[in-house]
């Protein structure tokens, strides 16, 4: 899986909860929820929909590691290659 691939995955998720949400204005050190106005249960849909479309598990322990577009793009390629 490229790092293309999980751009797109996440574009498609948040597209869902969000859909005037604009990915490409988040900058990769941005915190994702204030970026793109999104509440806490918003963002865990989001995360549940990532994990639908990439099968990752994503234990609740770690959301705060995927406060950044960057952080969740690293996080996500790396579950995918184990």
């Amino acid at each position: 899986m490229t790092e293309e691939d999980v751009r797109k995955a996440i574009s498609e998720a948040l597209r869902k909860i969000a859909p005037e949400a604009d990915l490409a204005s988040v900058r990769p050190d941005q915190n994702l929820r204030e970026a793109l106005d999104i509440d806490s249960f918003d963002f865990l849909n989001f995360l549940i929909g990532l994990h639908q479309r990439l099968g990752v598990e994503i234990p609740e322990a770690d959301y705060g590691k995927l406060a950044t577009l960057a952080n969740l793009i690293s996080y996500l390629l790396a579950a995918k290659r184990q």
